[in-house]
């Protein structure tokens, strides 16, 4: 009976998060005038959409939005590919290589996902000015490239790799970049995604660093695009919902995809 009871309770605290991503979408389906109809009074009409309509996603499509979402689709995809390999490169010299001073390394590079990039954000901008880099898919990426999160990750699941395999590699012949590429690499899979799709969200989410170096039409991401719709004296709030939909269901169904490879990472993280 108990179980039941907490199967049931479960239920009902899952509902209650999902509420509001329910009526969020039921408002993306709805035309403007009717959107807060059934607010005021709570009833099934307030979920279910009476009158559907998909042209709020397809004025997103037509519009600037569609661009935008490119844009961070591009920028996210991009710093997953070359994050992951500065990232492994950086794990695995930090867990495999032993030299002095690496645990003080290790120390500022756990420091390094500890400050909040949004504290940097405005002198990295004016920086990043003066190299020309405005406007420009080059200083979108850079800064999401060394994640110090995903090098952590990475080094945690890098240490539970047996010593005494390197070894028998190394005394193989097989150099460390061998090593590297032969051993640590498909043995880490589930580490890797987990390092990606931290990499992923950190870019897909990002809106202080865009708003600082995006700021033409053809840069700008999907975040900021998101931002602009709301308008000085009108405000569109069906497009409005229908982009905010869009903005969540992209990761929401990468981290489906990949959500065994990202448990199984998190699970073996501390084993050493």
């Amino acid at each position: 009976m108990s179980r039941r009871l907490y199967a049931l309770l479960a239920a009902l605290i899952g509902l209650a998060f999902a509420l509001p991503l329910l009526w969020a979408l039921s408002s993306s389906l709805r035309g403007g005038s009717e959107i807060f109809q059934h607010i005021s009074r709570l009833s099934w009409q307030t979920i279910v959409p009476t009158d559907f309509t998909l042209g709020n996603y397809g004025r997103l499509v037509t519009g600037d939005f569609g661009r935008a979402i490119l844009n961070s689709l591009l920028v996210a995809l991009v710093t997953v590919a070359a994050g992951l390999l500065i990232s492994a490169t950086a794990a695995f010299g930090l867990s495999a290589v032993r030299f002095r001073g690496q645990g003080a390394l290790f120390a500022i590079v756990v420091l390094s996902f500890l400050i909040p990039f949004d504290a940097i954000a405005i002198p990295l901008a004016t920086l990043f000015r003066d190299w020309d880099l405005t406007n420009t898919y080059t200083g979108l990426i850079l800064p999401g490239l060394g994640h110090g999160l995903a090098i952590f990750l990475l080094r945690q699941f890098f240490l539970a790799i047996p010593g005494d395999l390197v070894e028998a590699a190394r005394i193989d012949g097989l150099g460390w970049f061998g090593v590297f590429a032969r051993i640590y690499l498909p043995l880490s899979r589930p580490a890797l995604v987990s390092a990606g799709l931290t990499l992923f969200i950190f870019q897909w989410q990002s809106y202080v660093w865009p708003l600082l170096i995006g700021t033409d039409a053809g840069h700008q991401l999907a975040p900021i695009a998101l931002a602009n719709m709301r308008g000085q004296f009108t405000i569109d709030y069906g497009q409005l919902f229908a982009g905010s939909i869009v903005l969540t269901v992209i990761p929401l169904l990468i981290i489906l995809r990949f959500q065994r490879h990202f448990t199984q990472s998190i699970a073996t993280t501390g084993l050493k």
